[in-house]
């Protein structure tokens, strides 16, 4: 295999991940999960905050891959493919929960309706917020590679993904409360478990992020500073 269709494989494969992990965050929003930890000096704190939470920092990491090795264009270019497919998900859920149902079918409107119900206005949400936070990314990783001319890759990587999360989540629960998806009432500690969440997974991933850059750079023989994007 060639470094070109080496090149492409990999990117498809990238673009892969981050496609599955943006749309199961919009699929599986509904359900909130509630874990009790200990934190020092602080004690016992109540942690809530919905599974839908829980891949889609996996989407930060994949941008921040392909951005490294792959250059700022490619990485718009998986940002607008989310946006694509996101869309013709809502266009599938919307029109499987307008169809009638069977009299024998073992899942009845209703309770497709609750589980995917909420989808147009969360998906809505979710599409602005992550369009706004993906493309906000991408600039301030390449402003910080530009700045520090590809040196400091931790640097980067946290300052781009922690700042580009708080829009996120902040832009995500806004609409969803103003949509009445979410009490008004959950929009602080949301907002709080999500951020504290995702700077926990920013600082988790920077050795994955490390690993990841050094094996593609080593692979494809790339210098410092440079990466794929003419392939």
């Amino acid at each position: 295999m060639n470094k070109n269709t080496k090149a492409n494989s990999l990117y498809l494969i990238l673009a892969g991940i981050f496609i599955t992990s943006l749309i199961s965050c919009n699929l599986i929003f509904q359900k909130f999960f509630q874990i009790e930890i200990w934190i020092p000096f602080v004690g016992n704190y109540i942690f809530e905050q919905s599974v839908g939470l829980l891949p889609y920092p996996v989407t930060f990491l994949v941008t921040d891959i392909i951005s490294e090795i792959f250059g700022r264009k490619k990485a718009n270019r998986v940002v607008t493919a989310g946006l694509i497919s996101s869309a013709f998900m809502l266009l599938i859920v919307t029109v499987a929960d307008f169809v009638p149902m069977a009299p024998w079918s073992p899942v009845s409107s209703d309770v497709f309706s609750k589980v995917f119900g909420l989808s147009a206005a969360a998906v809505g949400a979710s599409m602005f917020a992550y369009l706004v936070a993906q493309y906000i990314d991408i600039r301030v990783f390449h402003f910080w590679k530009k700045l520090t001319k590809g040196k400091h890759l931790w640097l980067r990587n946290n300052a781009s993904t922690i700042f580009s999360q708080f829009i996120d989540t902040f832009t995500v629960l806004f609409l969803l409360c103003s949509l009445s998806v979410i009490n008004w009432e959950l929009f602080p500690r949301l907002l709080l478990n999500g951020f504290f969440f995702k700077v926990f997974f920013a600082a988790f991933d920077t050795p994955l992020f490390y690993l990841s850059c050094w094996y593609l750079k080593k692979e494809f023989q790339l210098k410092e500073n440079e990466d794929l994007s003419n392939i």
